[in-house]
Protein backbone atom coordinates (compact mmCIF):
# COMPACT_ATOMS: atom_id res chain seq x y z
CA UNK A 1 0.00 0.00 0.00
CA UNK A 2 2.78 2.43 0.92
CA UNK A 3 4.64 1.69 -2.34
CA UNK A 4 1.52 2.46 -4.38
CA UNK A 5 1.06 5.76 -2.53
CA UNK A 6 4.70 6.78 -3.08
CA UNK A 7 4.49 5.80 -6.77
CA UNK A 8 1.29 7.79 -7.21
CA UNK A 9 2.84 10.79 -5.47
CA UNK A 10 5.95 10.59 -7.65
CA UNK A 11 3.82 10.46 -10.80
CA UNK A 12 1.75 13.45 -9.75
CA UNK A 13 4.73 15.78 -9.19
CA UNK A 14 5.50 16.33 -12.90
CA UNK A 15 1.82 16.97 -13.55
CA UNK A 16 1.76 19.61 -10.78
CA UNK A 17 4.84 21.26 -12.29
CA UNK A 18 3.20 21.37 -15.72
CA UNK A 19 0.00 22.80 -14.25
CA UNK A 20 1.98 25.51 -12.46
CA UNK A 21 3.52 26.55 -15.79
CA UNK A 22 0.01 27.11 -17.20
CA UNK A 23 -0.62 29.88 -14.70
CA UNK A 24 1.06 33.28 -14.46
CA UNK A 25 0.92 33.07 -10.67
CA UNK A 26 4.43 33.19 -9.29
CA UNK A 27 7.55 35.33 -9.42
CA UNK A 28 8.81 37.04 -12.57
CA UNK A 29 11.88 39.06 -13.56
CA UNK A 30 10.90 42.35 -15.17
CA UNK A 31 13.35 43.62 -17.76
CA UNK A 32 14.44 47.09 -18.84
CA UNK A 33 12.89 47.92 -22.23
CA UNK A 34 16.15 49.14 -23.74
CA UNK A 35 18.93 47.08 -22.13
CA UNK A 36 17.14 43.84 -21.26
CA UNK A 37 18.68 44.11 -17.77
CA UNK A 38 16.66 42.68 -14.84
CA UNK A 39 15.05 45.56 -12.98
CA UNK A 40 12.73 43.97 -10.43
CA UNK A 41 11.15 40.74 -9.29
CA UNK A 42 7.37 40.94 -9.53
CA UNK A 43 4.89 38.53 -7.99
CA UNK A 44 1.66 37.69 -9.81
CA UNK A 45 -1.06 36.54 -7.42
CA UNK A 46 -4.82 36.18 -7.04
CA UNK A 47 -6.18 39.31 -5.36
CA UNK A 48 -9.03 39.38 -2.83
CA UNK A 49 -11.49 40.22 -5.61
CA UNK A 50 -10.55 36.95 -7.39
CA UNK A 51 -8.76 38.72 -10.25
CA UNK A 52 -5.03 38.57 -10.97
CA UNK A 53 -2.68 41.27 -9.76
CA UNK A 54 1.07 41.83 -9.55
CA UNK A 55 3.35 43.81 -7.27
CA UNK A 56 7.06 44.45 -7.00
CA UNK A 57 8.62 42.21 -4.35
CA UNK A 58 12.31 42.99 -4.96
CA UNK A 59 14.26 45.76 -6.67
CA UNK A 60 17.22 44.00 -8.32
CA UNK A 61 18.59 47.17 -9.95
CA UNK A 62 19.15 50.02 -7.47
CA UNK A 63 17.70 52.43 -10.07
CA UNK A 64 14.39 50.55 -9.78
CA UNK A 65 14.22 50.74 -5.98
CA UNK A 66 12.72 54.23 -5.72
CA UNK A 67 9.82 55.65 -7.73
CA UNK A 68 11.58 58.86 -8.73
CA UNK A 69 9.27 59.57 -11.71
CA UNK A 70 6.07 59.04 -9.75
CA UNK A 71 3.67 61.83 -8.88
CA UNK A 72 1.87 62.59 -5.64
CA UNK A 73 2.15 60.32 -2.62
CA UNK A 74 4.22 57.71 -4.50
CA UNK A 75 7.01 60.12 -5.48
CA UNK A 76 10.28 59.06 -3.90
CA UNK A 77 8.73 55.95 -2.30
CA UNK A 78 10.12 52.43 -2.47
CA UNK A 79 8.83 50.38 -5.38
CA UNK A 80 8.87 47.22 -3.25
CA UNK A 81 5.26 46.36 -2.46
CA UNK A 82 3.99 48.71 -5.19
CA UNK A 83 1.12 47.31 -7.28
CA UNK A 84 2.01 47.15 -10.98
CA UNK A 85 -0.94 45.16 -12.38
CA UNK A 86 -4.47 44.74 -11.03
CA UNK A 87 -8.01 43.71 -11.97
CA UNK A 88 -6.85 41.23 -14.63
CA UNK A 89 -9.59 38.82 -15.64
CA UNK A 90 -9.56 35.76 -17.89
CA UNK A 91 -9.76 36.62 -21.60
CA UNK A 92 -9.17 34.57 -24.71
CA UNK A 93 -5.59 33.27 -24.63
CA UNK A 94 -4.70 34.65 -21.19
CA UNK A 95 -5.75 37.46 -18.87
CA UNK A 96 -6.38 41.15 -19.41
CA UNK A 97 -8.76 44.10 -19.34
CA UNK A 98 -7.06 45.36 -16.19
CA UNK A 99 -4.91 48.28 -15.11
CA UNK A 100 -1.18 48.71 -14.73
CA UNK A 101 1.50 51.04 -13.47
CA UNK A 102 5.10 51.36 -14.66
CA UNK A 103 7.15 52.83 -11.79
CA UNK A 104 10.21 53.54 -13.97
CA UNK A 105 8.10 56.03 -15.94
CA UNK A 106 5.55 56.94 -13.25
CA UNK A 107 2.84 56.01 -15.74
CA UNK A 108 -0.52 54.27 -15.49
CA UNK A 109 -1.71 52.20 -18.44
CA UNK A 110 -4.46 49.87 -19.58
CA UNK A 111 -3.29 46.26 -19.08
CA UNK A 112 -4.67 44.91 -22.35
CA UNK A 113 -3.36 41.36 -21.97
CA UNK A 114 -0.90 39.08 -20.27
CA UNK A 115 -0.20 35.70 -21.76
CA UNK A 116 2.21 32.87 -21.13
CA UNK A 117 4.69 32.02 -23.88
CA UNK A 118 7.74 29.77 -24.25
CA UNK A 119 6.13 26.89 -22.37
CA UNK A 120 5.20 29.10 -19.41
CA UNK A 121 8.74 30.43 -18.96
CA UNK A 122 7.88 33.92 -20.18
CA UNK A 123 4.98 36.28 -19.71
CA UNK A 124 4.07 38.83 -22.37
CA UNK A 125 2.54 41.90 -20.76
CA UNK A 126 0.83 44.22 -23.23
CA UNK A 127 -0.08 47.66 -21.99
CA UNK A 128 -1.69 50.57 -23.81
CA UNK A 129 -1.73 54.31 -23.28
CA UNK A 130 -4.30 55.95 -25.54
CA UNK A 131 -3.95 54.04 -28.85
CA UNK A 132 -0.26 53.18 -28.38
CA UNK A 133 0.50 49.67 -27.11
CA UNK A 134 3.76 48.05 -26.06
CA UNK A 135 4.57 44.49 -25.01
CA UNK A 136 7.11 43.73 -22.29
CA UNK A 137 8.42 40.22 -21.66
CA UNK A 138 8.87 38.97 -18.11
CA UNK A 139 10.92 35.85 -17.33
CA UNK A 140 9.78 33.29 -14.76
CA UNK A 141 11.97 33.02 -11.66
CA UNK A 142 12.96 29.38 -11.12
Amino acid sequence: MRIKFVALLALSLPIAAIAADNSPIGRWKTLDDETGKVMTIAEVYTAQNGKLAAKVVEAVDPAAAICSKCDGAQKGKSTVGMPILWNLKPISGGWGDGEGFKPSQGMKFKAKSIKLVDGGNKLEVTGCKFVFCKTATWVRVR
